[in-house]
């Protein structure tokens, strides 16, 4: 009964070395870098985030140019920036580059890029209405001229009683 109590006050000692020992850790290296919106497109603005970033740094991708990333205040020592997609950016995953304090990590599928719709000619299609879509919009409408003629005539025939 003593030795399965040992066992676990040590083990629950061990668990809670364990757990603080990574809060200990000195912010030197850049770590955790996320990107907002995760799904964005061409055109758009990116804020990109890096923990551990001390006195800021450089973030770069093939969807962007190089970004300057900025000190900001608090215990993790982030750096954030904001970056303008390229017009010309193929859909797809991209990754991201930081370069902080001489040391460098990539985060790769960051972000993903969307490709744009092709609007102003009312729908997907550049070549219009098939004969099968012909002939499903005239069966619709005949069934909508013989369901309204059908229903004035029952209102009709009411009225006389």
């Amino acid at each position: 009964m003593r030795n399965t109590r040992a066992l676990a006050v040590a083990g629950a000692a061990v668990a809670a070395l364990g757990l603080s020992a990574p809060a200990a850790v000195a912010w030197d290296t850049p770590s955790n870098i996320t990107a907002l919106p995760s799904v964005i497109a061409p055109g758009g603005q990116l804020t990109i985030t890096v923990d551990g970033c001390r006195g800021g740094g450089t973030a770069t991708s093939n969807a962007f140019s190089p970004t300057r990333l900025s000190p900001v205040s608090g215990p993790n020592e982030r750096a954030r920036g904001t970056a303008i997609i390229n017009s010309n950016a193929r859909p797809g995953p991209y990754d991201i580059t930081v370069d902080c304090n001489g040391r460098r990590m990539t985060k790769p599928h960051a972000f993903t890029v969307i490709g744009g719709v092709r609007g102003g000619i009312g729908g997907g299609s550049t070549t219009g209405a098939t004969p099968t879509d012909m002939a499903i919009g005239g069966g619709l409408v005949a069934a909508a001229v013989v369901g309204g003629g059908v229903f004035w005539m029952r209102r009709r025939a009411e009225r006389r009683i």
